[in-house]
Order: C-alpha cells, then structure tokens, then sequence
C-alpha cells in the first residue's frame, strides 16, 4: 500500500481548500442512508493536529481502518451490516455500485467504528464481490486478502457531532433535543489496481477507548 502515514500530510493551503470538499463528499455518503443529513449528525472538516489521542492513532493514517481498529484493540473485529443498496449494474454511470451501512465491533462485543461504503463491483473479482455482499468479513480484510493493489487516497478528517440517528445506531444515550455527542471521524477513497473504486465514511464510537496494546 502507498501513500504518507499521516493524513494530514498536505499543506495548510491545500488543506484548507479540501476542507469544504471533505465534508461534501461526506455529506454525499450520509445522504446515500440518511436524510435529513442533520437527523444523522453535522460533520466539520478538520486538521490532524486537531484530533485528541487516540482519535488521531485511529484515523491520521493511510491504511485501512479495519487494521488500525485491530491493531489497537489488539484483536480481531467484526462486521455487522445495518442496510444495503446494490445497484446490480442499474446504476445511472453504469457502473456496478454496491453500498452498505455498518458497524464494527471489537472482541468484547462493544461498538467501535460506524461506516458508509460505496465500491463499484466491476473492480473486484466475482468471488471477492461474492465475499462482500456476503456480509460476513470487513470489508478491509477482504480486499486485503484478494492480493489487490491498495492505495487509500484522499483522506480528510471530521469532527462529528452525533445527531439522534447515528446515536441511536451506535447505542449512545439520547441527552435530549439540542444536544450533540462529539466524536471523529474520516471521509476517504481507495484505489483498487490504480483506479478510486471505494469511497468511505468512518465514525469512531464515541466513548471511553481503553488502549488494548502497550
């Protein structure tokens, strides 16, 4: 995989310019399962240096998050796909997008990333493409397994402040109307073989994160 370690590796100028583009492309996604997008949580481009620890540990890197997740809960986590959209080849640029909600959970059950992902199938192998409407292994593994060339590319970083919706699927406390549980997240692309074939939208739970590694 290429790319810089930090994601915030870019100019203050030319991040500057992103930050607005980040938080579109975000919106895009959201609006793919959610609308209004506000019911869902309000999202705010931000710097690296902006990220509290471990936020920054989890999502200013260009690797995918499925291994940052078990590189820092120190074990394997799992999937569980909330809703899907597959356009099955009916999609109006004609290609083969599928798109699905899910949830990452670490070994102890608990909740720790909210994603939106949207890949173009045509890609993939029919047998990686098979794997991933199955549903059953991350979709990081998957594409890491199929001896792929990755490049995750276009990583900006968002504050996310969690409307009713994103609280009610990741099982956080409602506090009532007005108020907003901040957490982070990221917004990012992934090439697969040279050509952006995945856009991604990752929340980390918020909440305590006990460092699992020394």
């Amino acid at each position: 995989m290429r790319g810089s370690d930090r994601a915030s590796d870019r100019g203050g100028s030319e991040a500057g310019a992103s930050g607005a583009a980040d938080e579109a492309r975000a919106l895009r996604l959201v609006k793919r399962f959610y609308e209004p997008t506000e019911e869902f949580a309000r999202l705010c481009s931000v710097e690296g240096s902006a990220l509290p620890p471990p936020f920054a540990e989890l999502l200013d890197h260009a690797s995918h998050m499925t291994v940052a997740m078990e590189r820092f809960y120190g074990g394997p986590v799992s999937v569980a796909v909330l809703a899907v959209h597959d356009a099955s080849g009916a999609a109006a640029d004609g290609r083969d997008w599928y798109e699905r909600e899910i949830l990452l959970r670490a070994a102890d059950g608990r909740v720790v990333q909210h994603g939106i992902v949207r890949i173009d199938l045509e890609r993939v192998s029919a047998e990686v493409a098979g794997q991933i409407r199955a549903g059953q292994v991350p979709l990081g593994r998957v594409l890491i397994a199929a001896g792929m060339l990755l490049e995750v590319q276009r990583v900006g970083l968002l504050r996310v402040e969690s409307g009713p919706r994103l609280r009610a699927v990741l099982g956080v406390e409602d506090s009532g109307p007005g108020t907003a549980c901040q957490t982070f997240g990221r917004v990012a692309e992934i090439a697969l073989d040279g050509v952006s074939a995945v856009e991604l939208l990752e929340i980390v739970a918020p909440g305590p994160l006990p460092k699992v590694l020394p």
